[in-house]
């Protein structure tokens, strides 16, 4: 199909660095786990596993766009149910954020937890209804979404890796025998 086709290095790239990024971050989470820390069962579902789901969107937005569909219309209604399913996990997000003890929120993290994602979610949603009608448009709101998601995961995955290096770091100036 043409429309996608042209779109072909765009999703390599990105595919390749989400791929790429949800490997790094398994590495990290192996690294960071040998400080044990309290509460971070809780801390892992609120800040580290909506990374690699977003991630995991961009890789699969990557691989929908590259698949040489019939029409469209069948990739438009893929990444319309993954821009729902992706909403309805921020609102589970939002959730385990307000619930959680083990940050103190703020304004930046709501924007880049919550907000943006479920902007770029929506983004997912409102590109696959105008598919019909504005194919070159709706493909670039996809493809607008896919580089919010990215962004955030990197942007989330530097946020919590500062965290853990500056702020959550072991006590090494203690003389305990």
């Amino acid at each position: 199909m043409s429309e996608l086709a042209k779109w072909g290095t765009f999703y390599a790239i990105v595919g390749s660095a989400a791929g790429a990024l949800i490997g790094l971050q398994f590495v990290v989470v192996t690294l960071v786990a040998e400080r044990p820390s309290l509460r971070t069962a809780m801390a892992g579902a609120s800040f580290a596993t909506p990374n690699i789901v977003h991630f995991g969107t961009v890789l699969l937005l990557s691989v929908l766009l590259h698949v040489p569909w019939q029409t469209i219309i069948i990739a438009a209604v893929l990444w319309g149910v993954t821009g729902f399913s992706g909403a309805v996990y921020m609102v589970i997000v939002a959730r385990r954020l307000r619930v959680q003890t083990v940050y103190q929120m703020e304004f930046e993290d709501w924007l880049f937890l919550v907000m943006m994602p479920l902007a770029a979610h929506t983004i997912l949603i409102l590109s696959a209804l105008a598919v019909s009608s504005h194919v070159y448009e709706a493909l670039l709101g996809v493809a607008g979404a896919t580089l919010l998601l990215l962004f955030i995961g990197i942007h989330n995955a530097w946020d919590s890796i500062a965290y853990h290096v500056f702020v959550n770091k072991p006590d090494t100036d203690r003389k305990d025998v």
